[in-house]
C-alpha cells in the first residue's frame, strides 16, 4: 500500500476535487485535519489541512505554484486520462504541462487546488517500439 500525503489550504474544497476525479472518501480515517481519499485497494491519499501536516514535519509547504513532486497513476485507455483532465476543471488547473503522445503512451497534466502535480496516464507496453524497451 501507499499512502500520499498532502498539505491542502481548503480540506473540503480538496476533498471535493479529489472525488470529482474518482478518488472516494474514507471516513473512518478523516476528521476536521485530515481526510483519507481512496484511489484502490493500495494507494490512499491523505489530505492534511496545513495545522495537521506541520505535527509531521517542520519543512515549509512548497506555494502553489512549485512542483515539489509529479504523481504519476495509470489509467486504463486515454479516454479515462481525458475525463480525469476535464474532471481537474472542478477547482484545479488542466494541462499544466504539454500533453505527451508517444502512440504507446498518453499522459496529461493536472494541478490541484494547492497546486500538486498529478500524471493520469495510459501505456501498452506491448506497443512499445522495439528500441526503447524499458530495462
Amino acid at each position: 500500500m501507499i499512502f500520499v500525503n498532502l498539505p491542502v489550504g481548503n480540506l473540503h474544497a480538496s476533498m471535493d476535487f479529489y472525488r470529482s476525479l474518482g478518488f472516494d472518501n474514507n471516513a473512518r480515517f478523516s476528521d476536521e485535519t485530515a481526510a483519507c481519499m481512496v484511489w484502490s485497494e493500495a494507494i490512499y491519499l491523505m489530505l492534511l489541512t496545513h495545522a495537521r501536516w506541520r505535527t509531521f514535519t517542520d519543512r515549509p509547504i512548497p506555494p502553489a505554484g512549485a512542483s515539489e513532486v509529479a504523481l504519476a497513476i495509470s489509467l486504463p485507455d486515454r479516454a479515462a486520462v481525458d475525463a480525469m483532465i476535464e474532471a481537474a476543471a472542478k477547482g484545479g488547473t488542466a494541462d499544466v504541462n504539454p500533453v505527451q503522445d508517444l502512440g504507446f503512451m498518453y499522459s496529461r497534466c493536472l494541478a490541484d487546488p494547492d497546486g500538486h502535480v498529478w500524471e493520469p496516464f495510459w501505456m501498452d507496453p506491448a506497443a512499445i517500439p522495439s528500441g526503447d524497451q524499458p530495462g
